[in-house]
């Protein structure tokens, strides 16, 4: 079926699990997929496939690389497979999100599809291979894929300017929605897997050399970029605003859930209440508007202290205060960081969030 046309003259389609963009003339395509990745002036389109064979099951390729098994999806899905370059995907192409943003004649266009809920990570954290001199048949399909087309004509290197801009935008999404990494403390940048293509038109009368943050083009890139990368994450995994307005959605990353609370609360109560009870008493305080603001006013003193803006002294400070104005709101005995370290702020949080549900299910409400 026909999804957009695109302000180039392009169509936009989307039939066998693929988002599929057929150019009507040559285009400049700078795009990360290493199948037919790198810089590019002579493919005839692009696609975007979703690769999940569905739930309960895992992606299994059809050939031996990464690269093989998405020239069999271009053949499957009627493209010339020489002449196209993809990405793959765990996502659903039902959940992308199209977004498009003008200044005079300049227009671009976003079509994004993605998740982070199992992918996301921050650039830094431990990674989990290493092929070198190698074709890889470990390669998986990407999580937060963009397609970002410029309907302006640019040299080369604006090409790769606006491949920037646009990571830093999707990058910029992710923190303000507080999204965390799946393997470290820290907020996510990206997933692991994250793709994207830069489609520019050679054939506009409109000619631009930079895309960085003081230009227009760069602006725009960075306001359509943001804005569907939160729809596409919304749609596909409820990750909103709504949602991370949460005590535990906002602490998470730093390893407290509803598990380890169960845990920690059962070993110390031999008269425990049942784990129903604890989680209808946890599912209330935690939604609680001024918990809510404590928590993230806490977690961000422990994100200055592992980027060693704020001793640990200032931080045990801060935190305590922090931790005596809750206690106070909700009637609960208030625990104490007695060490400056990350540890012992967060067992001082958890402990208080214990403490709130021991007091009782009023205090939530």
């Amino acid at each position: 079926m026909k999804l957009c046309t695109l302000s180039t003259g392009d169509v936009a389609y989307k039939y066998y699990k693929s988002i599929v963009i057929v150019f009507d003339q040559p285009r400049k395509v700078l795009g990360t997929s290493v199948y037919n990745g790198g810089y590019h002036e002579n493919l005839t389109g692009v696609f975007n496939h979703d690769c999940n064979p569905g739930a309960g099951m895992s992606f299994e390729m059809r050939a031996p690389t990464y690269e093989e098994h998405m020239r069999l999806v271009a053949q499957e899905i009627g493209l010339d497979p020489e002449t196209v370059s993809g990405m793959g995907t765990a996502a659903s192409m039902e959940n992308v999100s199209i977004q498009s943003k003008s200044y005079e004649s300049l227009i671009v266009t976003a079509l994004v599809t993605g998740g982070v809920e199992v992918n996301g990570g921050r650039a830094g954290d431990p990674a989990t291979y290493f092929q070198p001199n190698t074709k890889s048949s470990y390669q998986k399909p990407g999580t937060i894929n963009i397609m970002l087309i410029i309907d302006a004509d640019m040299p080369p290197g604006t090409l790769a300017r606006a491949l920037v801009t646009c990571t830093e935008a999707k990058t910029a999404a992710l923190q303000e929605l507080m999204a965390g990494s799946n393997y470290s403390n820290g907020l996510a940048t990206g997933s692991g897997t994250d793709q994207t293509m830069i489609i520019a038109n050679p054939n506009s009368s409109l000619y631009v050399e930079d895309a960085g943050k003081h230009d227009k083009l760069g602006e725009l890139i960075g306001c359509v970029v943001k804005d569907a990368v939160k729809e596409a994450l919304r749609r596909q995994a409820d990750l909103s605003t709504e949602k991370q307005h949460s005590v535990l959605q906002r602490i998470k990353r730093f390893g407290i859930k509803e598990e380890t609370l169960w845990q920690d609360y059962k070993t110390d109560h031999t008269d425990a209440m049942i784990k129903a009870k604890f989680l209808e008493r946890l599912h209330v305080i935690e939604q609680n508007d001024q918990l809510v603001t404590y928590t993230s006013l806490y977690v961000h003193l422990l994100d200055q202290l592992l980027w060693e803006l704020l001793s640990g002294e200032e931080v045990m400070d801060g935190g305590n205060e922090i931790l005596s104005l809750a206690a106070s709101k909700f009637g609960s005995l208030c625990p104490i960081i007695d060490k400056p370290d990350l540890a012992s702020c967060l067992r001082a949080w958890q402990t208080l969030l214990l403490n709130i549900i021991k007091v009782g299910e009023a205090y939530g409400k």
